[in-house]
């Protein structure tokens, strides 16, 4: 079976994009510091009277700025079906894997297993499985909501500002659409998972939810570069020809 260039850079995306979709669940169960991981002071911020607040994010976002590339460079080539397909598709094997991992936290453990992690101080191999692995339900039914609405939404916005401000501004339609994806995605996920799931108030989601967006927004327009040094790549393996006929068919101009 032979491949055309076209189908190949689909998959080589798609492949990218799930699986960062996928991994990004997974790690997420960390949280770390993004000051003390750069060696900068903590930000200390005070939000709607919640104080001492700073950079503290699930390690999910490491994966984010991946996604956010692979979302706009499917747009820009492949059109609405295209992040739509791969966004079902993305969260259908997050709930699969899910399925598979709570299936694996309730198989009983082999005896000598549970013990073996004695000399990295581990007491219980069972028990820190659960605690890695066991995300609380209501978590991952935000973070699946909130990636396909986030998703969704990114794909009109995208779309809205290229008709609006034209083929050339890529910056525009990229950062645009990814901050106001971003910052419904991040307030349904804790909405959900704390507000609903776990009784925080909802100026304790606001404030969270602001730290979070500060973050993303940072990131969106530090990613503007990496996009056009990719959008340059991939013209080059299409061809101009191509390429600028696949971007007019993805703008819906055919």
């Amino acid at each position: 079976m032979k491949f055309n260039k076209p189908t190949i850079l689909f998959l080589i995306l798609g492949s990218f994009f799930i699986t960062n979709a996928l991994v990004a669940e997974f790690i997420g169960v960390k949280i770390f510091s993004f000051e003390n991981s750069i060696g900068f002071k903590k930000f200390d911020w005070n939000i709607l009277g919640f104080e001492h607040l700073s950079l503290e994010l699930t390690c999910g976002v490491l994966l984010w700025p991946v996604v956010i590339i692979m979302t706009d460079i499917i747009n820009e080539y492949y059109g609405k079906k295209g992040i739509k397909i791969l966004s079902y598709i993305a969260a259908a094997m997050i709930s699969f894997a899910f399925l598979a991992v709570f299936t694996a936290m309730h198989t009983s453990p082999a005896e000598w297993w549970v013990s073996s992690g004695s000399e990295k101080n581990i007491s219980n191999m069972q028990n820190a499985y659960t605690a890695i692995f066991g995300q609380g339900l209501w978590i991952i039914i935000g973070s699946l909501f909130a990636f396909l609405v986030g998703q969704i939404i990114d794909v009109i916005v995208f779309h809205w500002l290229k008709k609006k401000s034209g083929e050339k501004n890529l910056w525009l339609r990229s950062t645009g659409s990814t901050l106001v994806s971003q910052l419904i995605d991040s307030f349904i996920v804790l909405f959900i998972a704390f507000y609903i799931g776990n009784n925080w108030t909802l100026e304790q989601v606001l404030a969270i939810c602001t730290v979070n967006y500060i973050y993303k927004f940072s990131v969106a327009v530090l990613l503007t570069p990496f996009l056009y040094l990719i959008h340059y790549a991939i013209d080059n393996y299409l061809g101009k020809d191509l390429a600028a006929k696949m971007l007019k068919h993805a703008a819906g101009e055919e």
